[in-house]
């Protein structure tokens, strides 16, 4: 099943399951359209030239929170996955913590720049993970 935004409901449950007081780690896995589909705009740009211009704007919005890209890169292969499952990119975001994350979303700013997000992706898996403390 695709799926390129959260719903509110899995929002909600991420948030009440994950402590308040620890870093997260968001893995991002991407897929991107051929062609960039905007609903209100005739904006002629590929899949992946228009994750490049949420990342570009977006960049603003992961700082302000306190948030930093700890990885980024092309996928070249899953070893172990469904056949039809495969990823163009892949993102690690560390966030101080999850009320960051939800701070950043929940932002004017960000609301108006993740149209790009829409636009670009065909498919994602967004995967909040915590370190395990020693």
């Amino acid at each position: 099943m695709e799926a390129v935004n959260p719903t509110p409901e899995q929002l909600q449950k991420v948030l009440a399951d994950t402590p308040k007081n620890q870093p997260v780690v968001m893995l991002n896995l991407l897929r991107f359209r051929d062609r960039a589909s905007y609903p209100d705009e005739a904006m002629e740009r590929s899949g992946r030239e228009a994750y490049k211009l949420y990342m570009e704007e977006a960049g603003a919005c992961v700082r302000a929170v306190g948030a930093e890209v700890i990885w980024s890169g092309n996928s070249v292969g899953s070893l172990i996955a469904p056949p039809e499952e495969s990823w163009d990119q892949v993102l690690l975001v560390r966030y101080p913590s999850i009320d960051a994350f939800m701070a950043m979303i929940e932002s004017p700013e960000y609301k108006g720049v993740v149209k790009h997000r829409t636009a670009a992706v065909q498919d994602s898996r967004l995967v909040a993970n915590l370190e395990e403390r020693g």
